[in-house]
């Protein structure tokens, strides 16, 4: 018996991936690494918005003939590349605010101000995407704000019936030595931060449909695989296990070498893909403002390294259909001569 979908998270959840159903997924929607890095060549205190519209349109165009869905920001991405991105890939916009508050009992996320999960589906999107900073351990009113944040962006997606792709990052608090509000990977983290708080957002009531997740440990102090003695991969398949769910890896801003060994972790755990950004294309954007030496440096490096992890993920990853939370695969809930009547007051969810 399959396990029913309703049409519009099923459609999408096809959108993002291949024909095979793996996700190999190209993340142009950054905005602090990308606005700093900007600011700093041109000695400004804010980044020109042409200037960062440029930088993500040549990333667009130079690397999503390579990716099955590309994700883009409102703000600079969307208005900057939309023409860029083949109507072949699936879209994915973001939702939440890059700016966070950092209360002493942890961060708190927001959503980008005038927009929401309707604009999202209006403009074309096949999904959303949202970002929230999570500690366990964090102050119980910071974690209950945060999760009543997560929840109220799952409930849209149902009404909008719209994938919900959910990124979580550990971060560190205020008493951390490694203390910093940049958007980097935390070299402390615990892989039981990372698991639990996935667990916690594997819940039913968040109705999030993807994972996108981090690497239980710091990607640059992952051995390859073949030095592990079972530690490391346990940690990757106790996340996995919490996923409960279709799920790929995120980079983090991980080196490329680092990533690649992410990955071949992370596939052994049953991921279904990845949803990278400054892993592919970090080091060409180093050449800004020679905005034809970044695009020179995409092509040489950017476009090979992503099919370098496209041959991974198709050698490895597990399509996300074959998932075991679905039975025998998914299926269009209310299929059928029922389905017009049904539609309009389905709101699926995974089971797990």
């Amino acid at each position: 018996m399959k396990t029913d979908i309703s049409a519009g998270k099923l459609w999408g959840m096809r959108r993002l991936a291949d024909a095979a159903g793996r996700y190999k997924m190209l993340a142009v929607d950054q905005r602090p690494p990308i606005k700093s890095l900007v600011a700093e060549r041109r000695q400004v205190a804010e980044a020109p918005y042409e200037d960062v519209c440029s930088v993500k349109a040549a990333l667009a165009k130079s690397l999503s003939g390579s990716a099955s869905a590309v994700l883009l920001d409102p703000h600079f991405a969307y208005p900057a590349c939309i023409a860029d991105v083949s109507p072949g890939s699936g879209l994915i916009l973001t939702l939440e605010d890059s700016v966070f508050v950092e209360t002493p009992g942890g961060r708190l996320s927001s959503a980008i101000e005038d927009w929401s999960v309707g604009k999202i589906k209006r403009a074309g999107g096949d999904a959303v995407k949202v970002l929230a900073w999570y500690r366990p351990d964090a102050a119980a009113a910071v974690c209950a704000q945060q999760q009543a944040f997560v929840a109220t962006i799952g409930d849209a997606c149902r009404t909008h019936d719209i994938p919900f792709v959910f990124e979580l990052l550990v971060y560190p608090l205020a008493e951390d030595t490694s203390q910093t509000t940049d958007y980097v990977e935390h070299p402390e983290k615990r892989p039981e931060l990372v698991i639990e708080s996935v667990h916690t957002f594997a819940d039913p009531r968040f109705g999030i449909d993807l994972f996108k997740l981090e690497s239980p440990l710091p990607a640059a102090d992952i051995p390859d695989p073949k030095q592990d003695d079972g530690t490391v991969q346990a940690h990757f398949d106790a996340l996995g296990k919490a996923a409960g769910r279709p799920w790929v890896m995120l980079s983090a801003g991980a080196g490329k070498t680092d990533f690649q060994r992410v990955l071949q972790y992370a596939y052994r755990a049953g991921a279904s893909g990845y949803l990278a950004g400054r892993a592919i294309w970090w080091e060409a954007f180093q050449r800004f403002p020679d905005l034809d030496g970044m695009t020179e440096m995409l092509a040489q490096d950017g476009v090979p390294y992503m099919e370098t992890l496209n041959s991974l993920t198709d050698l490895r990853a597990l399509p996300w259909h074959e998932h075991e939370c679905f039975e025998d695969g998914p299926g269009l809930a209310n299929a059928g001569i029922g389905f017009r009547a049904g539609y309009a007051d389905f709101e699926g969810q995974y089971r797990g």
